[in-house]
This record gives C-alpha cells, sequence and structure tokens, in this order.
C-alpha cells in the first residue's frame, strides 16, 4: 500500500493539537537556567580570549557585564546605556561620566569594555554607539587643540553613514553639556597621559565571536591611540533559540525572570556546582546559597510583576523557614523582635509575604507555633487572616497571584 501524501493528511479539531503552546513549551524549556549558565560560562571563555589577545583589563558594563567576567579578572564597572545610544535618542550623560575609567585606560594602555545582547543584533547600542560617543566627547574636551582627533568612530556593520552624520550633529552640545559641570579637565588630562603612554586618543574598536582571530599567541599593540575594546560576549542567534542547541544569546540579561536572586559573584563562587546540579534543583541551590545575606537578612530575588507573584510560590517555604528559626531563636524576647518585610511597592508581595508568616508562624490564638508542628489550612482560615491585614493596613493591594501563590503553599505544603 502506497503512502498518502503528506497534503492529504487531516488533523482531528477534536485532538486539539495546540502547536502554539507546544512551541512555547519548547521555547520555555530551552530557556531553562542550565542553559542560562552554559551559555555565559561558554561566552565568557571568549571575553577571556579577547583579554589575552589584546593584553588590556576587562570592564564590565553593567548590568550584565559582570556575568561574563570571571571576578579575579575584573578591574573596574562601567555604565554605558543602550538607550543612550538608540536611533534618534543619541546622547551624552552627564550622570554617568565614567571618568574613572580614564585612569585605568592610562595606566594599562587601554581597556575591553564587556557586555551582551539579546537575540538578533550582533552587538548593543551600548557599545556601537554610547562607548563611542563617549570616546568621541572624551577626545574634544582633553585634547581641544588636536582637530584630528575629533572624530566619530562606529563600527559600519552596526551604524549607517547617515545615523553617524545625525550623531555628529550634536556632538558640539553633548561637548558643551559635559564643560558646564565645571569637571576639572586638566586633571583628566594627567589621568590618561601620565604614564609612559603620552598623549594619544580613544579609539573604540570592537570585537564580536564573529570576528576571525590572529595567529595564535599573537598579541595586538596600538601605538598611535588607547584602544577601548568593545567586546560583545554574546554569540549572534539568527533564528530561535531551538535551533541552536541550548545555546542563549545574552543569556545574563532579564535576570529578574530568571535568576531566583542568584547574583555574577555568586555564579562564578559556585559554577562548578551549579552547573552540575539538576534544574529542578537548581532554584533550590541557589537560594540556599544567595538568599540568606545574613541571620538576620534575607533577600529574595522573585522578579516583577506576575512573574513575581507566580515565583513567591517557590521562595514561600525558604522565607517562612527562615523566620521561623528566627522568632524560635528570640523567643524569650518576642515582644521585643520586629519583622520588617519590603517589596517594590509595599502593597502586594509583602502583604502576601506576611500573610503567609502570620498562617505559619502563629497559632490561631497568635501564639508562636512549634517547629515541627504540622499545620493544617484551608481558605476561611487564609481569608480570616487576610482580613485583619486589610483592615490594619487598607491601603494593601495583593494581586490575585500572590494570593494564589500563599493559598497554594499553605494548603499544599505537605505534597
Amino acid at each position: 500500500m502506497t503512502q498518502p501524501p503528506l497534503s492529504s493528511l487531516i488533523f482531528s479539531p477534536a485532538a486539539n493539537h495546540n502547536f502554539s503552546q507546544i512551541l512555547h513549551d519548547l521555547k520555555k524549556s530551552n530557556l531553562s537556567i542550565t542553559n542560562r549558565l552554559t551559555s555565559i560560562k561558554t561566552d565568557a571563555a571568549f571575553v577571556v580570549q579577547v583579554r589575552d589577545l589584546h593584553g588590556l583589563p576587562l570592564v564590565a558594563n553593567e548590568r550584565c557585564g559582570s556575568w561574563y567576567i570571571p571576578p579575579h579578572l575584573k578591574s573596574a564597572s562601567a555604565y554605558f546605556k543602550s538607550t543612550d545610544g538608540h536611533m534618534g535618542q543619541w546622547s551624552f550623560s552627564t550622570r554617568r561620566l565614567n571618568l574613572h575609567l580614564l585612569e585605568l585606560i592610562g595606566l594599562k594602555g587601554g581597556c575591553i569594555i564587556v557586555d551582551s545582547t539579546r537575540r538578533g543584533k550582533r552587538m548593543p547600542d551600548a557599545l556601537s554607539k554610547t562607548v563611542p560617543i563617549w570616546c568621541c566627547v572624551m577626545n574634544r574636551v582633553i585634547y581641544p587643540e588636536r582637530e584630528e582627533w575629533h572624530a566619530l568612530k562606529v563600527p559600519p556593520s552596526a551604524v549607517s553613514e547617515s545615523e553617524k552624520s545625525q550623531i555628529e550633529a550634536r556632538l558640539r552640545e553633548f561637548v558643551e553639556n559635559f564643560q558646564r559641570l565645571g569637571v576639572d579637565v586638566a586633571g583628566l588630562r594627567e589621568k590618561l597621559c601620565h604614564g609612559e603612554k603620552g598623549e594619544k586618543p580613544l579609539r573604540p574598536l570592537w570585537r564580536t565571536q564573529d570576528d576571525p582571530f590572529p595567529e595564535e599567541g599573537e598579541k595586538l599593540v596600538f601605538e598611535e591611540f588607547y584602544p577601548v575594546v568593545c567586546c560583545t560576549s554574546s554569540r549572534r542567534v539568527a533564528g530561535a533559540e531551538m535551533s541552536e542547541g541550548g545555546y542563549i544569546q545574552g543569556a545574563g540579561d532579564d535576570t529578574e525572570n530568571w535568576a531566583h536572586g542568584l547574583t555574577a559573584p555568586i555564579f562564578w563562587e559556585h559554577a562548578d556546582e551549579l552547573l552540575q546540579t539538576a534544574e529542578g534543583q537548581l532554584p533550590e541551590l541557589i537560594e540556599k546559597e544567595s538568599w540568606a545575606k545574613s541571620k538576620t537578612v534575607l533577600e529574595v530575588g522573585l522578579g516583577k510583576n506576575k512573574v513575581a507573584g507566580r515565583n513567591l510560590r517557590h521562595a514561600l517555604p525558604t522565607i517562612c523557614g527562615f523566620v521561623q528559626d528566627f522568632l524560635q531563636a528570640n523567643a524569650q524576647t518576642l515582644e521585643k523582635v520586629k519583622i520588617i518585610v519590603a517589596c517594590e511597592t509595599g502593597k502586594d508581595l509583602s502583604v502576601g509575604t506576611v500573610l503567609a508568616l502570620d498562617c505559619w508562624c502563629f497559632d490561631d490564638g497568635g501564639e508562636l507555633r512549634e517547629i515541627g508542628a504540622s499545620p493544617t489550612f484551608t481558605k476561611t482560615d487564609i481569608r480570616v487572616r487576610l482580613g485583619r491585614i486589610m483592615t490594619a493596613m487598607p491601603e494593601a493591594n495583593p494581586t490575585r497571584t500572590t494570593l494564589q501563590s500563599v493559598n497554594s503553599y499553605l494548603m499544599d505544603w505537605r505534597k
């Protein structure tokens, strides 16, 4: 019997093949914590290669640059925002001057600024435009007499001639804005030029994973200028992450939505353990390593908006256990004890957390529960306690997602 052609196959509506949901689930599984951390480690290896090639100090462009630099190799942080390089919004920030980099550049002969960008872009606007604008303004301010050093340098592959000319039209304004700050320019010049390297302009260069490398062992040396190497750590992904074998471009971005409070320093301190841990066990391990700042301070990374409300369910066992241990340790002076719960608004996540703590740590008579007790909660019990909180704090406004997380934890904690 011959096989029917693919075009003749008919899927029954009753089967309810939800291809959109399937694709969503596949994408979500690919964007796992494990894949993110593995991608970060891979990109960091490229950053180290760039460092070895140029022999220059690594500078993390925050917030995400620190994820891609092993802490012992990080010389400084910088704050160049991509929004200052967005089309039509080009700006020289007088709040983020980054002047501390000049001394580092003068001492070491240049620097490498590390950043990343998410899927679809070759490099972030911070590296293709914001840093070049900064270099150009610094050259014009520090060396006003050297007009041959005043040109704006941008990567042709990322910035068109039209956009470049529009940025150039604003450079005089950027310089004037800086000069109004009254910064000691002579002092800046001394910091940049006080070493053996002498007076040279800043010049941005660009490194991505798509660029060819020189022969092994060869180091690049620049005699005519101070190189400010703009290193895009992440490899460009043209299609969906599902086609990349788990690699995620810009994996260190948006940590509030996936990191569960994990920070770059803690990642590097425990990288081997984290990368060897099963995906399902990672959130618990991250909490163990990063949330408890001391015996009295717990800083929980939940993210924002609905994501935070959903993440609260997973965090409540740790939060309730932490507070219960503290209360038991101070049981003799309980009337003097204060528990402060803070969130971004003071009306949502913190209210839900207080509700869970009230139910978990205290019985119906307001007495402290013993550790090891096995309380049972109903929706009515939880609703009564919430009513007390809302009466005492009328401005409280916990979202439905937050309250669902509290109910889910208290009613299903044995599962």
